[in-house]
């Protein structure tokens, strides 16, 4: 039953390799940064939280580059995803999806200090599996439209996000989903503080200025 969590493992060793390396390259770029000052908005990283995902580029008040942050950093692990699919067996598309996950929350580029990994994880969901990463969006939307609290609907999605795995056929992908829920989780924990204290902001609340630190670390 629980060798029914993961693929079959079988690539070749330089199969995985080669999918670890793409995945992880892909999911370092901090397209954040990259848009922030591609539009003039500046470094993102001395913007409310110092984030580089799209939760902070929206502080900057320019939706346009939140939008695309979002877009790109959840396409980034849906590309790791889908080029690993084409040259490797499932097992090896996991890993860079894994990967692509780490990428961005832990990119060299940033000396190790990248995003929290939402978007990135959902896009992987949504590559994985279609049903599953629909099914952990809608949770996200849910909660966001219900309660108005970014980071819960990330906490909530991520936790889901295996038992949608399960019930919609796909229980192959269950581990990994777990995994990277326990790791957004885990880049969540200065927001569950905030949340057991009842401090956390709400959308649209809150929105900070360059040098502001009221609310470090607040993105979900």
């Amino acid at each position: 039953m629980i060798a029914d969590l993961w693929p079959a493992l079988g690539s070749p060793p330089g199969h995985l390799a080669l999918a670890a390396v793409l995945g992880y390259l892909l999911g370092s770029v901090p397209f954040g940064l990259v848009i922030a000052r591609l539009l003039g908005l500046g470094d993102i990283r001395r913007i409310g939280s110092g984030n580089i995902g799209a939760t902070n580029v929206l502080r900057t008040g320019n939706r346009l580059a939140a939008l695309l942050t979002l877009i790109l950093d959840s396409g980034k692990g849906a590309a790791a995803v889908l080029v690993a699919r084409q040259i490797a067996a499932e097992d090896a598309v996991q890993i860079a999806g894994f990967a692509a996950f780490l990428g961005h929350c832990y990119p060299v580029w940033l000396g190790f200090r990248g995003g929290k990994g939402v978007a990135t994880f959902l896009g992987t969901l949504l590559a994985l599996d279609p049903p599953t990463g629909i099914a952990a969006c809608g949770t996200w939307l849910a909660v966001a439209l219900l309660l108005r609290i970014s980071s819960l609907s990330a906490l909530v999605a991520a936790a889901l996000a295996p038992l949608w795995a399960v019930l919609l056929g796909r229980s192959e992908i269950a581990l990994l989903a777990a995994v990277l829920a326990a790791l957004v989780w885990w880049r969540h924990r200065a927001n569950i503080a905030r949340l057991l204290t009842g401090t956390e902001p709400r959308i649209g609340q809150g929105r900070q200025a360059a040098g502001d630190s009221r609310h470090p670390d607040s993105d979900g």
